[in-house]
């Protein structure tokens, strides 16, 4: 029986850019990202333009469409490369200023969605949370009821986060299924960066 609860340490360590080696042994850098669905971009650019806040995303997750030549946006992520290293709407003083309209990423920390194939994401835990730190032998053997009962108010919108995804996904794998799209499996590097160049966006969205 593992007697553990999530308490949030309010560092700030999940609103700000990172890159250091995780916890387990390895030396490959792990870089923070917070990313965002399109409607969930749309809010926050909003909002920060009505508090004249400089925002800024650049697309994450993202598929050519060979087909039709475009390029499909899954995700954005917010640009942490600014002045402060870190997210426009963090405050130092009282935290996040959009907490009750944050994205589902954000609510579901420090448990995020690790990406295992181009298709497929799974639960997993961010190994920068310095709670995750602290507990790191105690989080690495506690099986997946035990980090639910620890993640209690997490997991939940962990899992929303992951279903949305997955309905993402499916909605792309149909699209292909009638031939609307046609994703390519196998693609050289400068192919796909000439495409990220020259190709128009479509957004999509569960």
């Amino acid at each position: 029986m593992i007697d553990l609860n999530y308490i949030c340490l309010k560092c700030g360590v999940c609103c700000f850019q990172i890159a250091v080696p995780p916890p387990s042994s390895g030396t490959s850098l792990y870089k923070k990202r917070i990313p965002l669905y399109p409607d969930e971009a749309e809010k926050l650019i909003e909002i920060a333009k009505k508090r004249n806040i400089p925002f800024l995303v650049i697309e994450d997750l993202v598929f050519p469409d060979i087909l039709n030549k475009k390029i499909l946006v899954v995700t954005y992520r917010i640009r942490l490369d600014n002045e402060s290293q870190g997210c426009p709407f963090y405050d130092k003083n009282t935290g996040c200023t959009v907490h009750e309209i944050k994205p589902l990423a954000c609510q579901a920390y420090p448990l995020a969605l690790k990406q295992e194939d181009a298709f497929n994401f799974k639960i997993s835990i961010d190994a920068l949370c310095h709670f995750v730190k602290e507990n790191y032998e105690t989080l690495k053997i506690a099986d997946l009821e035990q980090i639910k009962n620890i993640f209690h108010e997490e997991y939940p919108k962990a899992e929303k986060h992951l279903k949305k995804n997955k309905k993402i996904m499916l909605k792309i794998k149909k699209l292909e299924i009638k031939k609307k799209i046609q994703i390519t499996r196998q693609i050289k590097l400068e192919d796909f960066n000439n495409y990220i160049k020259e190709w128009e966006r479509v957004e999509i969205i569960a």
